[in-house]
């Protein structure tokens, strides 16, 4: 096949996708674990001969369709994005700014959504969770009270109370920045606040976590 040609086939094969294939792969999204649930299986592409499971990209992208659709559903303020990693800290609240969403990161106080009587509560109607594993206390609040949740899954990840998956590395920093501005982006383009090929004002790398040399996540 000549260049021109496996141009063609590739322009071809990304057509409909958010962004390029080639951004999708050098982020990661698509590089799970070692490990799989029958939940997750059908979002995977391939293994890896090192045992690491692939996500298929198309899926990942129609996925993050799906719920910016969704999430464009409820008024900003009655959704609750969290992140217990700290490579999901920046991410959440950069999406959390462009949407008007609520942002938890770090520890989720308990009793946000299940105790009235706290200063801190919130009536909410829609939960995003960075990683169903380590935001087990929003998912588990959020099932008592019937909120409907968006989860960011893993190949490994546990998807209980999850009802709508977004399957991608949940773990790495570029995929978690790339996934928040795809799913912020979208949202924006859903509810009309952008035009259907709008693109938000600020990079992909604007939502990426940053390392300080001390080895602190900002």
């Amino acid at each position: 096949m000549s260049g021109a040609e496996g141009q063609d086939e590739r322009q071809k094969e990304e057509e409909g996708l958010l962004v390029s294939l080639e951004t999708y792969l050098a982020t990661g999204v698509r590089i799970g674990t070692r490990m799989k649930s029958k939940f997750t299986e059908r979002f995977i592409y391939s293994v890896r001969p090192d045992g690491l499971y692939l996500f298929d990209v198309k899926k990942i992208d129609e996925r993050i369709k799906i719920a910016a659709k969704f999430i464009a559903r409820y008024e900003p303020p009655t959704v609750v994005v969290v992140s217990a990693r700290p490579y999901g800290y920046r991410p959440v609240q950069k999406f959390c700014a462009f949407t008007g969403c609520k942002p938890i990161v770090g520890r989720f106080p308990p009793g946000t959504f299940t105790n009235p009587a706290l200063k801190g509560y919130i009536d909410a109607n829609l939960l995003v969770v960075t990683d169903p594993r380590v935001d087990s206390q929003a998912l588990s609040e959020a099932a008592k009270m019937g909120i409907p949740v968006v989860g960011l899954c893993d190949t490994d990840s546990p998807i209980e109370y999850v009802d709508l998956i977004i399957p991608t590395n949940n773990k790495g920093r570029k995929a978690l920045a790339l996934i928040y501005w795809l799913l912020a982006r979208q949202v924006l383009r859903e509810r009309g606040e952008l035009p259907p090929d709008g693109d938000l004002p600020v990079p992909v790398n604007e939502f990426e976590a940053r390392v300080l040399a001390t080895g602190e996540v900002i």
